[in-house]
């Protein structure tokens, strides 16, 4: 077994483990997913992506940020649906069932926001098939929380599509797709309850579902940083009246930055330069969204050498199942 690619207090980038009973290693945009002994072992890197794209540094204390939250809200809606986690043997990773993945993600808006907002902008009144009411502001909230799913890309970016094109070109059963779409309302109505008892506001969110031997499961994270959009509640009547931009805890900012600084995903475009006061002032927004979203202050697991805690707490686990 080795690990690589490892700076001090750079955040872990990459894993390059090598376990017995390994099968396969998948690098997604922030995690990096290894198939072993049947099982999947998720390790949350500090790896960050906006517009479909990996930023060239990472964000230390993200990964954990990420698993950690991933895993309190995971624990919190199995009640709804059954998810794929059986266990969490270190801050960054998880390890559960190997789902199929269906290939959809299935967002769910309460207000008009982030993509939606631009799209709506830009003058659409149909994001995914969904009719939307003129005469809305910036973050307005809508009148009932609409699914605006969109298909998950191996490369470039994600696509909206609509509740019609899924069904129409098989990608999911009715069937199936009925039943995922009524435990997406029923998590975004869980997770809307969460954050109301912590001063937040739940607005927007995604959910990953798969399915193994006819069942489904909610797979990947929930009402992390990554997948989800949250407002101040306490200001947000007062912001929207005066037209003052809501204070956001999501990677809007994060996106709002590069924006500004001319790079939206498209080709030609160059991330622009990361100095370290940005990578530091994420790391510190992740941090606060955490505390605030759990309730619980946060404990840095900042290790001289983050990768080998990893490994050992990964070895220790497969050598004890």
């Amino acid at each position: 077994m080795n690990s690589v690619n490892f700076v001090p207090m750079s955040g872990v980038k990459e894993t390059n483990y090598h376990f017995p009973g390994q099968e396969s290693k998948y690098k997604g945009k922030v995690r990096d997913v290894y198939k072993i002994n049947g099982k999947l072992v998720m390790v949350a890197t500090d790896r960050i992506s906006a517009f479909d794209v990996v930023l060239p540094r990472a964000i230390p204390c993200k990964g954990q940020v990420l698993n950690q939250v991933a895993a309190k809200f995971l624990e919190k809606t199995k009640d709804l649906v059954p998810n794929w986690v059986e266990d969490v043997p270190d801050p960054n990773v998880t390890v559960g069932i190997a789902c199929e993945p269906f290939p959809v993600e299935m967002v769910i808006r309460g207000y008009v926001t982030g993509h939606a907002w631009r799209e709506y902008n830009d003058g659409k009144r149909v994001l995914c098939g969904v009719p939307l009411p003129e005469g809305l502001k910036e973050h307005d909230r809508l009148p009932e929380p609409i699914i605006t799913p969109s298909t998950k890309a191996q490369q470039g970016h994600d696509e909206d599509i609509s509740r019609e094109d899924i069904l129409n070109g098989r990608l999911i059963s009715q069937e199936d797709y009925e039943q995922i779409e009524s435990f997406t309302y029923k998590l975004f109505q869980r997770g809307t309850e969460e954050a109301a008892s912590r001063g937040l506001i739940l607005v927007d969110t995604k959910y990953e579902f798969g399915k193994v031997n006819d069942k489904i499961y909610l797979i990947d994270e929930v009402h992390t940083p990554d997948s989800s959009r949250y407002f101040y509640a306490d200001v947000y009547e007062e912001n929207q009246k005066n037209g003052i931009q809501q204070k956001q805890l999501s990677k809007e900012f994060v996106r709002q930055w590069l924006i500004e600084n001319g790079f939206q995903g498209k080709d030609g475009q160059q991330v622009p330069e990361m100095t370290d006061e940005i990578v530091n002032s994420i790391t510190d927004r992740y941090i606060e969204l955490y505390e605030h979203v759990t309730g619980e202050k946060f404990v840095k697991h900042l290790d001289i050498d983050p990768l080998k805690r990893i490994e050992e707490n990964i070895t220790k686990y497969l050598n004890s199942h």
